[in-house]
């Protein structure tokens, strides 16, 4: 049986407290005051629309997650593998959220924000609970809170499993310490329960008993040696107690009797990572030699360390070097990081150090890289978790200086408030560019060379408001760079489609399906060659498309218009009803009930077809513009 954490701080009353009297009114004065800053500067991303890179698959054309929660939604939620990931739990808050909110940006941003500050708080009273010091732990979780590189997993709302897998963590964190301190069956599920479900909200986590095995070394001090370095000063900025040698010692279990009471946790690992490679087979889109991406990870490492103390140029996405990664600035970045982890095992009785650096490296190797699922170089949210490490370490670190050269608390309070009002800054302005679609990736291409998605998603949002002049060069630039871009490909036959070209653009998704295996997109170019092909009258060559729409996504509405469309002009009347039926079941709008309408009367079904018309509406803005785009599709 281990003993108390040796650095719990004393049930007693610090003098230095001064106004706040107690431990326990300080805890609550910082963790109010640590809500409150993370919700106030992040509040005007409660105003930022959807992206246009990701939330249409996970939220605004998800039938499943739009249809709220439901025993469909439920059991599609474990069963699917759209967007190349299995994160059950997410699908479902997405869900909850078209619930509550109904379709939104406003609601969905909300809770992320809601969720980051919860993290944060929970970050403070874990680290707090386990080591004694309140600063240092009020510290981290501040740089956690406010560091602008965690803006992306904050206020893209597609990457919910971002920090809900992390809230889920966490509990299964202070679950462990709670076990650690007195082991039993019961506690020992508690942990099980919260990691099984912080991996389906993201299986970045796998490296949970890995992060164990580290807190188990500090500050759970379940292994190694009784007494080291790091152990609090007789007179800490915290007011942490010190501790004579006796205190100190206790019986620590061996090693390998610390992994075996975590194999449960390893096959749960093993489990999510079988199902993530599974899932994720094919949406590999990159075939880089395994040289290139360990150069990548190497100086991804130290890119995302450089990020972190000069959050300066960040951006949402980052091209990949691919082979022409430079071998010299491999070989520097990985000497760096190769000297810190010597120094780390070198001065491994400096805890924190250690363990620091390790959770650093450990938790970010399913993100690195070395399994390329993209041909990003490296992601901002990738980092959320990993650099808990790096903080612990600047705070520790810090603190200790201070203390060794006897700086006043005045001077060292001033430099973290500093600190904190710089970051702050930083984060206000990250921020501001999610207000819109343009603006976020006008600046992603300002600070990033041959970035083809991000000339792909502006060329999209300049779409989107009408600037179709100015989307051109982008699809141009995007080819250029990489000439197989699938996405790129199929905006550009898009818009090529919007201009009435309906040849070329019939071509362009030809290629788009040569491309790629990506089943969003394979979706997206089947159906809109299907309406080219229907604007054309090549009825036949239209109905093969929206049949292979609704073979790869079955509830896909848009395949079911098109088949009704179909059906219409080719005088399969009741058939056309069928398929305009699932259609607006799937998706209710006005131009589908209009639709419907249409052909209702045609069956001389009048009552069913005043009743769709009422639908319609209900449901319309500007009836008479939705009246012109039905007429419009079907004097094709």
């Amino acid at each position: 049986m281990t003993v108390e954490l040796s650095e719990r701080s004393a049930k007693t009353v610090n003098p230095e407290l001064g106004v706040f009297q107690s431990p326990g009114k300080l805890r609550f004065i910082l963790s109010l005051l640590l809500l409150l800053a993370t919700i106030a500067l992040y509040s005007p991303v409660t105003r930022a629309p959807f992206l246009n890179y990701d939330d249409a698959l996970h939220v605004t054309e998800n039938p499943q997650v739009r249809s709220g929660l439901t025993w469909q939604t439920f059991f599609w939620a474990f069963r699917t593998s759209e967007t190349a990931d299995w994160h059950p739990v997410t699908w479902l808050s997405h869900a909850l959220d078209c619930e509550l909110f109904g379709f939104g940006p406003e609601g969905p941003h909300t809770v992320n924000l809601l969720l980051h500050a919860a993290n944060a708080l929970l970050i403070f009273l874990l680290l707090e609970n386990a080591t004694g010091f309140v600063w240092r732990s009020w510290g981290v979780a501040a740089l956690f809170a406010l560091h602008p590189i965690n803006v992306e997993s904050v206020a893209w709302i597609s990457e919910r499993k971002d920090v809900l897998s992390m809230l889920f963590f966490l509990v299964a964190l202070g679950a462990y310490g709670w076990y650690a301190r007195r082991p039993g069956v019961g506690r020992y599920l508690w942990v099980t329960v919260a990691y099984a479900l912080s991996l389906m909200s993201k299986a970045q986590v796998i490296t949970f008993p890995f992060a164990l095995l580290l807190l188990d070394y500090w500050p759970l001090r379940r292994v190694g040696l009784a007494c080291d370095a790091e152990d609090p000063p007789k007179q800490s900025l915290d007011g942490a107690p010190s501790y004579s040698h006796a205190q100190q010692t206790f019986h620590a279990p061996a090693f390998w009797k610390l992994v075996v009471e975590k194999i449960p946790w390893f096959a749960l690992s093993a489990v999510s990572a079988l199902i993530t490679i599974k899932v994720e087979a094919d949406a590999t889109q990159s075939q880089l030699p395994l040289w290139a991406r360990l150069g990548n990870a190497v100086l991804s490492y130290v890119k995302y360390l450089g990020n972190t103390f000069w959050p300066a140029n960040l951006a949402l996405v980052y091209p990949h070097p691919g082979v022409a990664i430079s071998g010299l600035t491999v070989v520097l970045a990985a000497f760096a990081l190769v000297g810190i982890t010597i120094l780390a095992v070198t001065f491994r009785r400096r805890r924190v150090f250690f363990v620091g650096w390790f959770w650093f490296l450990g938790t970010l190797v399913p993100m690195i890289g070395l399994v390329q699922i993209s041909v990003h170089a490296m992601a901002d949210r990738y980092a959320y978790i990993p650099l808990l490490g790096i903080f612990v370490i600047v705070c520790w670190g810090a603190a200790e200086l201070c203390a060794n050269w006897h700086l006043p608390r005045v001077l060292a309070a001033a430099s973290a408030a500093v600190v904190l009002l710089a970051l702050g800054i930083g984060l206000h302005r990250q921020v501001s560019f999610w207000s819109d679609n343009i603006r976020l990736w006008t600046h992603t291409l300002a600070i990033t060379t041959a970035n083809y998605t991000a000339e792909d998603n502006l060329a999209a949002a300049l779409i989107s408001v009408g600037r179709l002049q100015e989307a051109m060069p982008h699809f141009e630039r995007a080819l250029s760079i990489r000439p197989d871009d699938a996405m790129a490909t199929l905006n550009l036959a898009t818009y090529l489609q919007m201009m009435g070209n309906y040849p070329a653009a019939i071509e362009g998704y030809g290629r788009v399906l040569q491309f790629t295996k990506v089943p969003s997109l394979l979706v997206n170019a089947r159906v809109n060659r299907g309406y080219a092909h229907y604007s054309l009258r090549q009825y036949d060559s239209a109905k093969q498309d929206f049949e292979a729409v609704l073979r790869l996504q079955p509830s896909n509405w848009a395949g079911y218009r098109g088949l009704g469309l179909v059906a219409q002009r080719t005088g399969d009347i009741p058939g056309a009803i069928h398929d305009y039926q699932i259609s607006v079941e799937l998706e209710p709008s006005s131009v589908g009930y209009l639709l419907l309408a249409e052909v209702l009367w045609s069956a001389r079904e009048s009552e069913a077809a005043r009743a769709a018309e009422s639908k319609a509406a209900q449901m319309s803005r500007d009836l008479n513009d939705d009246a012109a785009s039905v007429k419009q599709l079907l004097s094709n």
